[in-house]
């Protein structure tokens, strides 16, 4: 018997709002409609399971049909189904959630049966795209059929139907403002993008497949052929599965599974699998990274049971982490309706303290595993562990177990090894262990040959980043400080290291001194004349390494370092009194000989730390073209 009503809803008319406000985009209707396919789906598995479901679940799936005549989509499974009174209560009564109802009826046996929705509002964003929607529904209990309808007004119509088997149909009409959703191509892309690992196989018409030739058939007849399910989904995929049960190429696998446009196979993966205090697992895979802090995020996928969400997944991985692909897969994660945004609260921290700190094992694992194997990968993921080690505390407490600091001979130490190889042997007049570090080997080459031939360690640090991080070092250890080759620091450890008497006295170094500074005429420049090794450079170019560090931090978004970008570039020449040359030009007598040989020394330590250009490299040419003549 036929029945007219109005439906249950809190406020007047929620159709247009639901049209409007409650999606952010039109498409999530399909994931949701399939959402709750799904659940349907594993409610009547798990009811068989438990004996409260007296039923031949057969082989269930959920199928997506397009009729483009009737300009209608339909999406049919083969779950539980629904009485009449259960139409009433979980469709007419708006925002009463069927899933929650049954989670907490069989809470003691239901906890891994998969259950997606959690709202009750999914099956509405259907009218976000249709003007008319229609149920058809039979009960995997003994009861009849029923046959819902309503055309997007609080009205509905609902009467018996003749449906044989258990199970529900959704019919959506679609408006005609929505006719994309009537396009093959674009529901195979929803599916693939929403539903590629449900739970439950999802059929998208039929492709053909090609059989094995029978063993009597001619070199030229066609190989037979039959027409199967195309099913668009891999119901069991990896991060499903336990550690145990996968070996490397599964992994692989899947992440060509994830990534198909992606040709690099990834360095290593990390398995996430807990269940207390919260449920979350999934993969995470470590790419060969660029130095760009930018390209490689987003590329992680955030799942609720199986059900994508977003690929923007900050607040839950950590920034740091945001560089990294895979999958992260949790039903504790609070979204709202739309599960859309994520909302952070404690669950959300408490996860992302979790992949911090499963992260940090296993980057020290892999280490302990195989050291060979780490040190080779280092530069591939240095960026991301730098960058951890800058943003995360607890990674930084644990990162000295596995942070490589590489020598410009490709030696690699970790923290506790660098500091037993450079103490007590670099350390500065205040008694500071200094480490010396290159930022590039070919512009810095002659200051690493000076500080090699001293015997000094040099790290090669060179990401963008390293700024930051030699701060930050610089605050939490003990009585250490960096120094680029180049810089001023290495001058106190060269004299500390040499304690050179000076060959020529204070009167006379002061008058070089000025004779130098007024011959070079640039007040970016300060002369330094200093009494060094008789075979060190005559001329040497420093920076002072505070002034460089800050404005490399402020170039990467160095906070508080503002205005240092903009200032000049300040630079100390070092003339060794005790070099013959240097000598050689404090005794010439003609003012135009000690020019020109001030001159050219000075260009010649600009050369060799690219500082000579334009107009001062043309007359250097010139200069020394004359000198050889």
């Amino acid at each position: 018997m036929s029945q007219q009503g109005t439906i249950n809803v809190a406020v007047e008319n929620i159709f247009p709002l639901i049209k409007k406000f409650l999606y952010s985009d039109h498409e999530i209707f399909l994931r949701e409609l399939i959402s709750n396919a799904t659940d349907a789906t594993l409610k009547l598995k798990h009811l068989a399971r438990i004996g409260e479901a007296s039923v031949e679940l057969g082989d269930q799936k959920i199928e997506i049909k397009i009729n483009k005549e009737a300009k209608t989509l339909h999406i049919i499974d083969q779950g539980l189904g629904m009485t009449e009174d259960e139409v009433q209560k979980y469709i007419n009564e708006v925002a009463f959630s069927g899933a929650e109802e049954f989670l907490e009826k069989y809470k003691d046996t239901a906890q891994d049966s998969g259950i997606i929705g959690h709202f009750g509002l999914g099956f509405y964003s259907a009218f976000m795209v249709a003007d008319k929607v229609e149920i058809l529904t039979k009960s995997f209990k003994d009861e009849p059929a029923v046959h819902w309808t309503c055309d997007g007004s609080p009205n509905y119509t609902i009467e018996p139907a003749d449906k044989k088997e258990f199970g529900t149909e959704i019919i959506l009409h679609i408006s005609e403002d929505e006719t994309e959703f009537l396009e093959e191509s674009r529901i195979r892309e929803l599916l693939t993008k929403y539903n590629k690992f449900m739970p439950v196989p999802i059929k998208f018409g039929t492709r053909t497949e090609t059989l094995p030739k029978p063993e009597d058939a001619k070199e030229d007849d066609p190989a037979p052929t039959q027409e199967v399910d195309d099913i668009i989904n891999n119901p069991t995929p990896a991060w499903t599965k336990q550690p145990a049960d996968l070996e490397d190429k599964d992994y692989k696998d899947f992440y060509r599974e994830l990534y198909p446009m992606q040709f690099e196979e990834p360095l290593f993966n990390i398995h996430l699998n807990v269940d207390y205090p919260f449920n979350l697992t999934g993969i995470l895979y470590f790419p060969k990274m660029t130095q760009d802090l930018n390209v490689q995020k987003d590329r992680i996928q955030l799942y609720q049971n199986q059900v994508f969400v977003t690929d923007n997944v900050e607040g839950i991985v950590p920034e740091f982490l945001t560089m990294l692909r895979g999958v992260i897969d949790s039903p504790d994660i609070p979204l709202n309706v739309s599960r859309s945004y994520l909302q952070a609260d404690g669950a959300v921290k408490k996860i992302s303290s979790y992949i911090t700190r499963k992260v940090a094992d296993k980057l020290k694992s892999l280490f302990n595993d195989d050291r060979k194997a780490f040190e080779e990968k280092w530069n591939d993921i240095k960026i991301v562990i730098e960058y951890g080690m800058l943003s995360e505390e607890k990674f930084f407490e644990k990162a000295d177990k596995f942070t490589l600091y590489p020598t410009v001979d490709n030696e690699y130490f970790i923290w506790d090894e660098l500091m037993d190889k450079i103490k007590p042997a670099q350390t500065d007049k205040d008694d500071k262990t200094v480490i010396l570090y290159a930022s590039n080997k070919d512009e810095q080459h002659s200051y690493i040959t000076a500080a090699k031939a001293k015997g000094y360690e040099v790290l090669l640090l060179d990401s963008p980043i390293v700024s930051h991080l030699m701060q930050k070092l610089e605050t939490s250890k003990e009585n250490i400080t960096f120094a680029r080759v180049d810089a001023d620091h290495v001058d106190n450890l060269i004299k500390k290291d040499e304690d050179q008497i000076s060959k020529l006295s204070d009167e006379e170094k002061e008058s070089l001194k000025e004779i130098v500074t007024t011959t070079i005429a640039d007040s970016n420049y300060t002369v330094q004349v200093e009494a060094m090794s008789s075979d060190a450079t005559p001329f040497m170019i420093t920076q002072p390494e505070f002034m460089r560090r800050m404005k490399e931090m402020q170039a990467t978004g160095g906070g508080g370092m503002m205005g240092f970008g903009n200032m000049p570039d300040m630079y100390n020449l070092v003339v060794n009194a005790n070099h013959e040359l240097v000598q050689e030009i404090f005794n010439t007598k003609t003012a135009k000989k000690k020019e020109r040989l001030i001159k050219q020394s000075v260009d010649l330590a600009k050369l060799s730390q690219g500082l000579l250009k334009g107009e001062a490299l043309t007359e250097f040419v010139n200069r020394s073209y004359e000198l050889i003549k």
